[in-house]
């Protein structure tokens, strides 16, 4: 890709960073792993800097734009002061008690019939409820199974695929359970999610009584639930994996976590987990065990077993666990026992199988997957829509652009998911013949192949990422010079593991992750800014004051000289008083000399400013392009006298 030079960065942790909340969390998950109680949180909590790093993280979701049941968004959270915004949190959670939450039903799947409920929180709940996972999210992170991958930090689809394929191909499991929890979010017991956090180590009953209430809002037009975790709010998939981490470990101990007497020599695996070979051969060869392994994302879990007759016993044993353990159902509809080498099996998308590669007298078994027919159906149906919007972008050249850039997101996004289905391109060839044939009736004219560009010795601008991964296609087509992406060519990728030294909470974990920001941005200065906001200026004024000094990594943006404390100004590019605003495109960090010279108007401080700067041509227009914003005349004039 285009960005393979960029350093990575992971949004959460970034901001942690930002706002030298690291240690706090790093400290949260060492003393979670060695089983510490933890009864004093709400305190952790109501801290300016969780508080303020939890406003950083929800600003950029564009959840917080929806509103609640009070009609508010982030916009109004946005005008207040950075001192009243972190008053307000505290003196909430001293007693705390949510607003009614607003429901809203969306579509479910491709079934138009079938609706899936939302809880929508008033925005200063999704603040709080921000700030309290920010807490319990170290701690929880530390008592989590390592085979869990649903709504957790570093962990993603591709890491349960990839655990899925290594169960088929590597150890021969072609049987598996599969387990449709009935109405799970719906019928989640609140008394014992309380007793799970508990066990846990969280033992601040005033947090307890604060998770609580979260879990107990009164729905707007509906009622107060008495069971259920709310879709919709930001804790609830923490919660919900709390609830199911229990099931993790009791599967894990009927064979990976169960106890031996005696220890057996291990290894260490390509993505640095545990190689237990060796205790497992002595499982299997002198005890009576069912060999299981589950993977499960959310509430989608399946268990990998080597035959039919243990299937069957796991299928019953789960099934009377979740009864009697969690009070929940499963669905007899969807829930089955499959033989991968006969049936296909379905998760997260796709349809997978084990298939037979060899002989009858000497088969070969290796993992075959395809896009789920729904999924297809789902990806035909947006590309109609994508193609209809570039057929009629609205008026201007910049309308028809923007039109082909979400087209070539979309088919970006849809490969960079399902590449990993060892089938695609098989799958999306007549999907790709089709769309083909869409591109030509529709656009007609203004649709040109890779042939003809290349015929004509036509310039057309291409993307450095598409160049790069399509570059070589002549399925490429191009509309009035932009290219478009070809659905059809795309080839198998293996899905990657999860790297074990991954964590987001240890040192080691974030240099895996990224580079630390600390490598080119002085954190003594950043941290100093994020403990010193400016007063009666609004949260987001604050908040993008800190962004802006290490997105410029500490330099000015004018004369790019490293910025110390005390000489670090944060300047509106359109003046307030002009109708400028606190967001982030309108600000800029300069030093103080440079901000004074923006704004001056006497010809002998200007002058004066200017020999003490000694600007260079390209400096000088940057700095007139500021002064003009500012309906301010331009230096060019002062400088030539």
């Amino acid at each position: 890709m285009a960005t393979k030079d960029k350093a990575q960065k992971k949004a959460k942790l970034r901001h942690a960073e930002y706002y030298d909340f690291q240690g706090i969390q790093d400290k949260l998950y060492a003393d979670s792993q060695k089983g510490k109680e933890f009864k004093h949180l709400v305190e952790i909590i109501a801290l300016p800097e969780n508080i303020r790093l939890a406003y950083r993280n929800i600003k950029a979701n564009h959840g917080s734009k929806t509103a609640g049941t009070d009609g508010r968004t982030i916009k109004d959270l946005e005008r207040l002061p950075d001192e009243k915004l972190v008053a307000l949190v505290q003196r909430k959670l001293d007693w705390y008690q949510p607003q009614s939450v607003r429901r809203v039903e969306i579509p479910k799947g491709n079934d138009p019939a079938k609706v899936r409920p939302l809880g929508i929180p008033t925005i200063l709940d999704r603040l709080i409820q921000q700030c309290v996972l920010q807490i319990l999210e170290p701690i929880c992170e530390a008592k989590f199974h390592e085979h869990s991958y649903g709504f957790r930090p570093n962990r993603c689809q591709e890491h349960a695929i990839a655990l899925v394929y290594k169960n088929i191909q590597v150890s021969h499991c072609y049987f598996v359970v599969d387990i449709d929890i009935k109405g799970f979010f719906d019928n989640v017991s609140h008394g014992k999610l309380l007793k799970q956090m508990w066990t846990l180590g969280i033992r601040d009953k005033k947090l307890l009584s604060i998770v609580s209430a979260m879990l107990k809002a009164e729905v707007a037009g509906i009622g107060f639930p008495e069971k259920g975790t709310p879709q919709g709010g930001i804790i609830s998939p923490l919660l919900s994996n709390i609830v199911l981490n229990e099931l993790d470990w009791w599967v894990a101990s009927q064979w990976e976590e169960f106890p031996t007497r005696k220890k057996y020599a291990t290894g260490t695996n390509y993505n640095g987990s545990e190689n237990k070979g060796n205790k497992y051969k002595m499982l299997r060869d002198y005890t009576a065990l069912k060999e299981v392994t589950c993977v499960r994302y959310a509430d989608d879990f399946k268990l990998f077993t080597k035959n039919y007759q243990q299937a069957r016993k796991l299928f019953y044993a789960v099934q009377d666990w979740l009864k009697g353990r969690l009070g929940l159902d499963i669905s007899p509809e969807k829930s089955k026992i499959v033989n991968l080498r006969k049936r296909y099996s379905e998760f997260l998308g796709l349809r997978i199988k084990a298939a037979n590669h060899g002989s009858k007298r000497k088969p070969n078994y290796v993992v075959e997957s395809h896009l789920k027919e729904k999924s297809v159906e789902k990806i035909a149906e947006n590309m109609k829509r994508l193609i209809h919007d570039i057929e009629f972008p609205g008026p201007g050249k910049r309308a028809e652009h923007a039109a082909v850039a979400r087209f070539n997101a979309y088919v970006f996004s849809v490969h960079n998911y399902y590449d990993m289905a060892t089938m695609v391109c098989h799958d999306l060839h007549p999907l790709a013949f089709s769309v083909h044939k869409s591109l030509k009736a529709r656009l007609q004219k203004r649709l040109k192949t890779a042939k003809q560009a290349r015929k004509k010795h036509l310039r057309y601008p291409i993307p450095d990422f598409i160049k790069e991964r399509y570059g070589d296609s002549d399925q490429l087509r191009f509309v009035r010079g932009y290219a478009l992406i070809p659905i059809g060519y795309v080839k198998h990728r293996n899905p990657m593991m999860k790297r074990r030294v991954i964590n987001s909470y240890t040192t080691e974990g974030r240099e895996a992750i990224h580079k630390k920001l600390g490598r080119n941005i002085d954190t003594n200065i950043m941290h100093y800014l994020m403990r010193n906001p400016i007063p009666y200026r609004s949260a987001a004024y604050n908040d993008n004051r800190i962004s802006l000094y290490c997105a410029q990594f500490g330099k000015c943006a004018i004369t790019g000289e490293k910025l110390e404390i005390g000489n670090i100004h944060c300047h509106h590019k359109l003046p307030k008083h002009l109708g400028g605003s606190d967001e982030y495109k309108n600000l800029v960090i300069v030093s103080e000399s440079v901000h004074r010279l923006i704004h001056a108007t006497n010809p002998e401080i200007i002058r004066k400013y200017l020999q003490k700067l000694n600007l260079d041509a390209k400096q000088l227009r940057k700095l007139n392009k500021l002064r003009s914003l500012a309906n301010v005349e331009s230096c060019l004039k002062f400088d030539a006298i």
